[in-house]
């Protein structure tokens, strides 16, 4: 019965202990989020048909990465960290894109609406100090559904705002994915420690076995 008292204990300890290990981590993928539905709503906006795809994929991993943090699956986090690499290598490409890093041209439709439109970022109209002026008439090979404007005195060109909201992506894919390493590690070391698969069976616990210590006596009656 005393090893009993003693293994429950150390489990609450446990119980106790790792929250404070996921706080972090549950940290990061509500900070992501938050700047990742920012980030959805102005592709929207541009309709970006590619960077919102990408976004919409990485809110759901992002959710179930939150999931695991909360109910300790291990799973989860590894695969919240594998896509992280992959998040970075997206955002890597976004801002080679956008400063049209070797044979990348950020003119090109292709890439970012899948040659649907011919959208820009929304950014490139609604920067900041940005002045919008139609032009008439409109080329003949511009669409009608479509205008012809020229942007001037913008305090920040649109591509270098792309670029900032890909790098702080990336600033938190790398934080998160050091968390997620590390949470995981913590995970598994407290599972290898303590057994809760095992149970009280890795200590050797035996039930206390019933013994009878009642001892038959021969009855005598008198007549």
């Amino acid at each position: 019965m005393e090893i009993f008292l003693i293994r429950v204990g150390t489990m609450a300890e446990v119980i106790e202990y790792l929250p404070s290990k996921h706080e972090a981590l549950s940290l990061n993928p509500r900070t992501t989020s938050v700047c990742v539905l920012e980030r959805q709503i102005f592709d929207f906006l541009g309709y970006q048909w590619a960077p919102i795809l990408a976004n919409f994929v990485h809110i759901i991993i992002v959710i179930l990465g939150l999931f695991g943090t909360i109910q300790y699956r291990p799973r989860y986090i590894t695969g919240y960290a594998v896509w992280l690499v992959l998040w970075v290598t997206w955002n890597v490409f976004i801002i080679c894109f956008y400063l049209e890093a070797g044979d990348l041209s950020k003119e090109t439709d292709l890439i970012l609406t899948f040659n649907i439109s011919m959208h820009r970022s929304w950014w490139m109209e609604n920067g900041p100090g940005c002045i919008v002026t139609s032009v008439t008439p409109a080329p003949d090979w511009a669409p009608e559904d479509h205008r012809y404007i020229t942007v001037s005195e913008c305090f920040l060109e649109y591509q270098y705002i792309e670029v900032a909201h890909s790098s702080l992506q990336i600033v938190l894919a790398l934080a998160g994915f050091i968390y997620a390493c590390y949470v995981v590690k913590c995970i598994t070391e407290e599972e290898d420690s303590f057994d809760f698969i095992g149970g009280f069976d890795s200590y050797g616990y035996q039930g206390p076995q019933k013994t009878s210590h009642l001892q038959l006596q021969p009855m005598y009656m008198s007549k």
